[in-house]
């Protein structure tokens, strides 16, 4: 590749590298080649996770006879090949350019720096003026900072597609889990030595960088973009387009339910599989026939919430009354079962070939049934009710609430032409995510900040599972009259709470999530799609808020998570 550009100044040869960075230019390049080689041997999928990262960078060294030392280095290099090409497709004003202000002369600088970063002067005393003036001319955003925080508003803001940069190998390992959540394109080269100025960077690795262009289009599915249309596809007027019109009370009552605010994860995650899959392109707009399999996915899920509400005895949903305490059992029972006609009528009537509707049905009814499968384990608990060991809460999780998010993903893909083998990673992805989500929500619940508190509902929780676990004497006599029902929470719930916060419940169950949440991530190295691998690793992202603002992080664990109970088929 050539292109022309204003002279920059190189790296001073007469300082020597940092001990992790290979002394000379060509030790450099012969680890890039290898790099490239291994790369294109094993042919990985970013965004490539920690776990991954560290298996692949074990592989270098040991081909190329690299010291350990060189193992952080070898993992940036490795992480920037597997997003060359992706990077390559996004145009060069959807890009930012991040550069360390340690690149200036600390000597001869005269930028002043605000609280966005420096401000170069452009006196050409380091790199910094001719890289900024080069990107600006493609398009570049261009930021002379550390850069999380603004990183992270840019790329949420959906400004920023891709990110091209140079950093200390100190840095790049804090701004990497912002990135890998975000399943961002990066290429970063890391700085030759640390240092807060007068550091060093090999100039044509990063202005090769810079200049990557391919005519592919992106594989990027736009998460925002795909909210907006699956949000669209709810409100009364889009429901009606694909429902009908509403000719009684029924069916008033379930479209109004159907157009209720919640999270629509599963039709987004529905979305999210088709656009993946599709033969397509990722430029073609969604077919309006889809909207008919993500609202089935919805009825299902809607469904589920009517009947569980009933059965939990619940009284409040959504901030307001479940539709039992609003129109009485019989007649919420009977809008549950309309959903779920619907949600077989609207996949039955898609315009899908006759073999892919009869699959999308197969995995709805199985999703239905293991629903039902769930639900009854924990009502037989209700019945005769006792402390549950935290295995088996979570198996409860793993029937009642983990595969819905695989039914979604199944129909969505199976919508788009997907076989079977094409989807061998989204069962274990499921399962970890749909169990982090229950955790999470258990969290939330306790906290206050869920509708309704399943503590107080007595509902099997983790929480309580690990504290029973925990406890002993007085405490766990406690308990268990918790679980038992013969003394009800909400009339000793300071003295529960006393007890949980003791015993470091909110930390363990903290903990339990993070393996969850990390077994999800983990699990997408088996997808061969870098669309649905990126879109659902940022749907992980979203649910948990991986990306806290301020431009922390919360890294998810990789350690074995607690397996209890038998696996289950999708839940709608």
């Amino acid at each position: 590749m050539t292109h022309d550009a204003r002279p920059t100044p190189g790296p001073s040869a007469e300082r020597p590298t940092q001990d992790t960075i290979p002394p000379t230019a060509g030790e450099r390049e012969r680890v890039r080649r290898a790099i490239r080689d291994h790369v294109a041997a094993r042919r990985p999928v970013p965004p490539l996770s920690l776990e991954e990262l560290r298996i692949l960078s074990d592989e270098v060294l040991a081909a190329a006879g690299l010291e350990e030392k060189f193992r952080g280095f070898v993992a940036v290099l490795l992480n920037n090949e597997t997003w060359r090409e992706p990077l390559a497709a996004v145009p060069y004003d959807r890009r930012l350019l991040l550069l360390p202000q340690c690149l200036r002369s600390q000597e001869a600088c005269r930028a002043e720096i605000d609280e966005f970063g420096l401000l170069c002067a452009g006196c050409g005393a380091c790199p910094i003026d001719a890289l900024k003036t080069e990107a600006e001319a493609l398009g570049y955003v261009v930021l002379v900072a550390e850069g999380v925080p603004v990183v992270l508003s840019l790329i949420e803001s959906g400004r920023i597609e891709a990110v091209v940069g140079a950093s200390c190998l100190a840095a790049l390992e804090r701004i990497f889990p912002l990135i890998e959540a975000a399943a961002i394109p990066g290429v970063a080269v890391p700085l030759l030595r640390d240092g807060c100025a007068n550091t060093d960077v090999d100039l044509d690795w990063l202005r090769e960088a810079m200049h990557l262009v391919s005519d592919r289009p992106a594989d990027r599915i736009p998460i925002d973009d795909l909210r907006a249309r699956v949000d669209a596809w709810f409100t009364p007027d889009a429901l009606e387009a694909v429902l009908g019109r509403p000719a009684g009370e029924t069916e008033r009552v379930a479209h109004a339910w159907l157009a209720k605010s919640g999270k629509r994860w599963r039709p987004l995650l529905a979305a999210c599989a088709y656009q993946a899959f599709r033969d397509e392109g990722g430029e073609e707009p969604l077919p309006d026939d889809l909207h008919r399999v993500a609202v089935a996915v919805e009825c299902f899920h809607k469904a589920s919430l009517v009947h569980d509400d009933i059965e939990d005895h619940d009284a409040t949903r959504y901030g307001e009354q479940t539709l039992h305490e609003q129109y009485g059992i019989p007649f919420a029972l009977n809008v549950g079962d309309f959903l779920l006609g619907e949600g077989y009528r609207l996949i039955a009537e898609c315009h899908a070939p006759a073999d892919r509707r009869a699959e999308m049905l197969r995995a709805a009814a199985r999703g239905h049934r293991n629903l039902c499968l769930g639900q009854g384990s924990e009502l037989s608990w209700a019945r005769r009710p006792a402390p549950l060991a935290p295995e088996d809460v979570l198996a409860i999780f793993r029937q009642k609430t983990a595969p819905a998010f695989e039914v979604a993903l199944r129909v969505g893909a199976i919508y788009a032409g997907a076989t079977d083998g094409a989807w061998n990673g989204l069962g274990r992805f499921s399962e970890a995510l749909g169990i982090a989500y229950q955790i999470h929500d258990d969290l939330e619940d306790w906290n206050g900040e869920g509708d309704p508190n399943d503590g107080l509902a007595m509902r099997p929780s983790i929480l309580l599972a690990l504290a029973y676990e925990r406890a002993t004497g007085p405490a766990r006599h406690l308990l268990e009259s918790v679980w038992r029902r013969s003394l009800q929470l909400d009339t000793r719930e300071e003295a529960v709470r006393t007890a949980l916060t003791e015993l470091g419940v909110e930390q363990a169950a903290h903990d339990l999530l993070a393996t969850y949440r990390g077994e999800a991530v983990a699990s997408l190295g088996a997808l061969t799609r870098s669309g649905l691998k990126g879109i659902l690793r940022r749907v992980i992202s979203r649910i948990f808020r991986d990306v806290q603002p301020g431009g922390a992080t919360r890294e998810p664990q990789a350690q074995d998570a607690p397996r209890g109970g038998q696996s289950a088929e999708p839940v709608a």
